[in-house]
């Protein structure tokens, strides 16, 4: 058990600190551009599946309420908490469907979009991206292995690409969602 709890860390440690290797310089263009984004009046719009819907609702919340330091709310949704509109969207149209649909309702021109996908082939966050890109809504996709199909597709590609393992890919996605979180409270707060 000692071994498996000690390998758990590493593996976590190790895909952290690939991460910020390969990533770093793409973190900090896209750490800017929600920045920028907040200051022209713009939203943070967030979506994925499963976990990356869970890390969706918690980086939206974040940005509403506070992080680290006391400020004014902030303009982030995460599209993965009305039930309503996703079972309807869902229901009548298709799974596929349930973001796309509504970045179409709620984003427009300026704002930018987080979209998490594990594999990076959700064919519904994908669908979503195709809609921001019409719509000219920046996109920073976070993922994991070699990016899937997402990696052609959005802006600002952050990805995890130590190993398969899905646990230590999320747990590198919710601290890049902190990461963001903080420093765009430090680019408009810090006097």
């Amino acid at each position: 058990m000692k071994e498996a709890i000690t390998r758990a860390f590493e593996e976590s440690i190790q895909a952290k600190r690939a991460f910020l290797k390969e990533n770093l310089s793409t973190l900090m263009s896209a750490i800017d551009a929600v920045a920028e984004a907040f200051l022209r009046g713009n939203k943070f719009l967030i979506f994925g599946n499963g976990g990356s819907a869970a890390d969706a609702q918690h980086i939206a919340a974040e940005f509403v309420n506070r992080f680290r330091i006391e400020r004014p709310p902030l303009p982030a949704l995460a599209l993965t908490t009305d039930t309503s509109a996703i079972t309807s969207i869902a229901n009548d149209y298709d799974y596929k469907e349930i973001f796309s649909k509504q970045v179409k309702a709620l984003g427009k021109e300026g704002d930018v979009a987080l979209a998490i996908s594990t594999s990076g082939n959700a064919a519904n966050v994908l669908a979503a991206i195709e809609v921001c890109k019409k719509l000219k809504i920046a996109t920073i996709g976070l993922t994991g292995g070699d990016g899937g199909k997402m990696a052609r597709q959005v802006d600002y590609l952050l990805r995890v690409s130590e190993g398969k393992n899905t646990a230590r890919i999320q747990e590198t996605h919710i601290l890049v969602g902190h990461v963001i979180c903080e420093l765009v409270d430090q680019k408009l707060f810090s006097a």
